[in-house]
């Protein structure tokens, strides 16, 4: 499993070697229809736009981002970025954010491609996976290495603080999301768990998950609050899954346990 994202009722799921996107009824989880996106080779991460009803997929064998228009699935188009593209998130001003992963550097684009800043990471954050904007400005960057690192980085590129040095450290910890309380929740995909990191960077739990599912690699994460969903796409198993959990709110600073209302609606 490569990549999950939602725009309005739709979930959109791509698999790894697979140059169709799987459209889902986001309420029932059924098969709607697929799409094709041209030229795509290596899929890295998709994330959807509700702004602009579009797509964007990262390839890693070209270096390069799909855009796909949503009303209109063949009007898509690509533009080069740096090498690789992995995690891919969208701004408060509808740009997309693209991690870099061996260039250690985050690049924003508009949703046409054009550049609209590049960000070099500082030496001791490297391998980005995956970052996403906060409602401060400033970004949160988990960092594919072990132990695993989570940070917060200023548009200037400096490091404000990080999350990880721990006893119980994260291993090449990887997709986010971020709930509307301001919790950072990562795939730590080396522990097979997911963690929900508070706004400072002060604590973390992890969110516990039913005995019998037991996460296998955890790669993709996907929170939808409006139909309050949080989609796990794995990698792990001789098979992957997708896994989507309801009644996921919570804060990381409460102690209460997250209620196991569980669905597994494909895999």
């Amino acid at each position: 499993m490569y990549g999950v994202t939602s725009v309005g009722n739709r979930v959109y799921v791509i698999r790894n070697l697979e140059t169709e996107v799987e459209v889902y009824d986001a309420k029932t989880m059924t098969l709607q229809k697929r799409l094709r996106i041209p030229v795509l080779s290596d899929v890295s991460s998709i994330v959807g736009c509700p702004h602009y009803n579009c797509l964007y997929a990262g390839d890693w064998k070209f270096r390069t981002v799909h855009r796909v228009d949503l009303a209109k699935p063949h009007a898509s188009k690509n533009w080069a970025v740096a090498k690789i593209p992995e995690g891919l998130s969208v701004t408060s001003a509808h740009n997309l954010l693209v991690s870099c992963l061996t260039r250690n550097k985050i690049q924003e684009y508009t949703t046409i491609g054009d550049l609209v800043r590049e960000i070099r990471l500082p030496d001791g954050v490297t391998d980005p996976w995956h970052a996403i904007q906060l409602s401060t400005g400033d970004y949160v960057v988990s960092q594919y290495t072990s132990p695993g690192l989570v940070s917060i980085v200023s548009a200037d590129g400096q490091v404000l603080r990080s999350f990880g040095r721990t006893k119980n450290a994260m291993e090449y910890p990887v997709s986010m999301a971020i709930n509307k309380a301001g919790d950072i929740l990562v795939a730590d995909r080396g522990n097979s768990r997911i963690l929900a990191i508070n706004s400072t960077l002060t604590s973390a739990q992890e969110i516990p998950i039913p005995a019998e599912t037991a996460l296998r690699k955890p790669y993709a994460l996907w929170l939808d609050e409006a139909h309050d969903r949080l989609y796990v796409g794995e990698m792990g198993g001789s098979y992957p899954r997708l896994l989507v959990f309801s009644n996921v709110k919570r804060s990381a600073e409460s102690n209460n346990a997250v209620t196991r209302d569980f669905r597994l609606c494909y895999c």
